[in-house]
């Protein structure tokens, strides 16, 4: 599940009783790991509410993904867009609170840590990301704590960005990129290709270049245009697991 704020929390509390009941019936959860965005409240209060539910998701096994920082932009009806810049960049000792509050619960936990993230796609140099500070706060915590990279973290607001930005995000410990933007993107891609080799066999039911009593449902049906966009998809897909050096299915 993704992004799940206070005023959702009522909705996540249904879906850990579905996990439970799941669980104990099955020895495993009914979904591998949940989000709690909490970014919006207070640093403290967010970390808070995380270590909480985090003690009810280790007895299943789950992951617990958590977001500290703004990222910037719009999604969801979330507009970010305004946020003041100083937010949109996590410290060392935001991370640190995360670590000491819930590594003592269970490893399985990601942060998406905010670098200048920011959802959508915008003209370069109009978003200021700094994967760097991910590196720099491994290096910090790493020693007091004895592991190299401490930290997994998460990438939000990856649509668009620079080949060097995202690598440079997985060497400082990047498990998971959301390229929700870039995705939906190629799925239009495919449906306004299949549009512009075809429009004229896409005015009406009735009627093409090739005659006025021509039929055109073979065109119009949606299993082939929708074919269409799941291969751009497919082809964006595809390249998202190159950047991230995952294997590709």
């Amino acid at each position: 599940s993704d992004h799940c704020a206070k005023k959702l929390l009522p909705w996540f509390d249904g879906m850990l009783e579905a996990d439970e009941a799941f669980f104990k019936q099955h020895g495993e959860p009914l979904f591998s790991s949940h989000m709690l965005d909490l970014s919006e409240e207070p640093h403290d209060e967010n970390v808070g509410i995380c270590e909480t539910y985090f003690k009810r998701m280790v007895k299943m096994d789950l992951i617990l993904e958590m977001e500290i920082g703004i990222t910037g932009g719009v999604e969801d009806g979330v507009d970010n867009s305004g946020a003041a810049k100083d937010k949109m960049y996590s410290t060392k000792d935001d991370v640190e609170l995360v670590w000491n509050k819930l590594s003592p619960i269970s490893p399985m936990f990601t942060i998406a840590a905010a670098f200048g993230n920011v959802h959508g796609v915008y003209k370069p140099g109009n978003v200021k990301l700094r994967p760097e500070l991910l590196t720099s706060f491994q290096a910090y915590l790493g020693p007091k704590v004895g592991y190299e990279k401490p930290f997994f973290f998460v990438f939000h607001g990856g649509s668009g960005s620079e080949k060097e930005h995202i690598h440079t995000a997985l060497d400082a410990g990047v498990v998971k990129m959301n390229v929700d933007t870039d995705t939906q993107w190629a799925y239009w891609v495919g449906l306004l290709n299949f549009y512009k080799a075809n429009e004229g066999y896409l005015q009406g039911q009735i009627g093409n270049p090739k005659g006025d009593d021509k039929p055109n449902k073979s065109y119009y049906d949606p299993r082939k245009w929708v074919r269409c966009s799941e291969e751009t998809m497919r082809d964006r897909v595809v390249e998202a697991f190159k950047d991230l050096k995952a294997p590709v299915p």
